[in-house]
């Protein structure tokens, strides 16, 4: 077996986000001929809360070396954690490339930082190595215009160092195409020389499976009757706020339509253990919706949590946002869940297309900022639409064999052809 080192400073039991990218391909690489080694931090230097269940669907087996981290100091002058693990991930990285025949070194990105560790580990020991884009590092975050503000210098360091860490990458991918080639827009001279490719988050049906072994229950709301319930789960992008309030103000002023609808949305915080830090209310509040429409639980939850809210549920929100390439990874475990979706997505989200074909959900697609008004004119009339079809619901219906195509396995796959593709090529 050829062996890959899936470098990523977080990893189960941390239960951010980004850990179920590497944890997807480490289920699966084995089975297309590659050994992983995950190579991550000790989590008694993570920030978050852990969840400890995620552990539970790890793979029997599975190499998972971890590496210490400078803690964070008072005043918090550096949070990042692939700064603060940044040495010491490159020596354990190069001891394990030395020792032991190392094929790639494949870097999941954010944290950024760690991309700059496969240039330096090409440099001092010849491996070769690819950077996949979980979110876009080159990024005009809002507030990135502000002169000497944080997003601004984040602005520009990441252009800086952005060249520096892709300069000898053998391969780039990334969740959607529009993550990685403003890269190669930004580096012309990759074009040539690098393999890249768009491989989604996609979902895996054994959690589900592990789910009902946990006999886990939903805590944050209780069903009612009569009562539609529907679920957000996760970040709120910088750029969803916009649809959002135009839905806002959809429901507002058609309340007859919605006066037994509830949005519930799960982990939407601007900090992740903090309880009190909405970013929803506010918008709610604004519209007179919060508490009698919308209800916002900021902190975010266990992964297992968040699916059995998506199961007690009787239908999953989606929202993308104004950026056309921002395709929403928890459509995945949306359509897992078995629950009709309603959609409010970028037209040119990849997203959308399936969802289409697949008949799993009600989509109202739009044309990025200057198309905000269309989802506020025939929100009331899409929703009216999803209610119809969620009377006759049945999960039978679902095509959800067009979704095997987003299956971890299948993104494992897909993988696998790039670095293959790699390995034999002599360039």
């Amino acid at each position: 077996m050829k062996k890959i080192i899936l470098l990523y400073p977080h990893f189960p039991p941390s239960n951010l986000a980004g850990v179920h990218r590497p944890r997807f391909f480490a289920q699966h690489l084995a089975s297309f001929g590659w050994e992983p080694i995950v190579l991550t931090v000790n989590e008694k230097y993570y920030e978050e809360e852990l969840d400890y269940n995620l552990v539970k669907l790890l793979p029997p087996g599975l190499r998972i070396e971890k590496v210490a981290a400078f803690r964070i100091t008072k005043p918090r002058l550096v949070g990042d954690i692939g700064l603060r693990a940044f040495f010491q991930l490159y020596k354990k990285a190069k001891q394990l490339i030395q020792k032991e025949k190392i094929e790639f070194v494949y870097i999941s990105i954010p944290s950024f930082y760690c991309a700059l560790l496969g240039r330096w580990l090409n440099a001092t020991t010849g491996v070769k190595y690819g950077i996949d884009y979980i979110d876009p590092w080159v990024h005009r975050f809002p507030g990135s215009n502000k002169i000497f503000s944080r997003h601004w210098l984040s602005t520009r360091l990441a252009a800086i160092l952005e060249p520096v860490a892709v300069k000898k990458a053998s391969l780039i991918t990334g969740v959607a195409e529009g993550y990685y080639l403003p890269v190669l827009e930004r580096n012309p001279a990759l074009k040539n020389k690098v393999i890249t490719g768009a491989m989604p988050y996609g979902g895996e049906k054994k959690d589900f499976d592990i789910l009902r072994e946990l006999h886990l229950q939903p805590y944050l709301f209780r069903k009612k009757e009569g009562i539609i319930q529907l679920v957000y789960a996760g970040a709120m992008m910088p750029k969803s706020y916009k649809p959002l309030e135009a839905i806002f103000r959809a429901v507002s002023r058609h309340r007859g339509d919605f006066k037994n609808v509830e949005f519930h949305f799960i982990g939407t915080g601007s900090r992740t253990n903090d309880a009190g830090s909405f970013n929803i209310k506010p918008l709610a509040e604004k519209y007179g919706l919060w508490q009698t429409n919308v209800y916002e639980y900021p902190k975010r939850i266990p992964y297992l949590d968040v699916l059995i809210h998506l199961k007690a549920a009787e239908g999953i929100f989606i929202l993308g946002s104004t950026e056309p390439h921002y395709t929403p990874s928890k459509i995945y475990q949306a359509v897992l869940s078995e629950k009709l979706i309603l959609a409010i997505l970028h037209e040119s989200s990849s997203a959308v297309k399936v969802l289409k074909e697949s008949n799993c959900g009600v989509l109202l697609d739009f044309n990025g900022e200057t198309d905000v008004e269309k989802i506020e004119k025939y929100f009331p009339d899409v929703f009216q639409q999803y209610i119809l079809r969620m009377k006759n619901f049945n999960a039978g219906e679902l095509k959800t064999e067009i979704f095997d195509q987003f299956s971890a396995k299948k993104i494992t796959e897909r993988l696998v052809i790039h670095l293959n593709s790699n390995n034999n090529n002599t360039k």
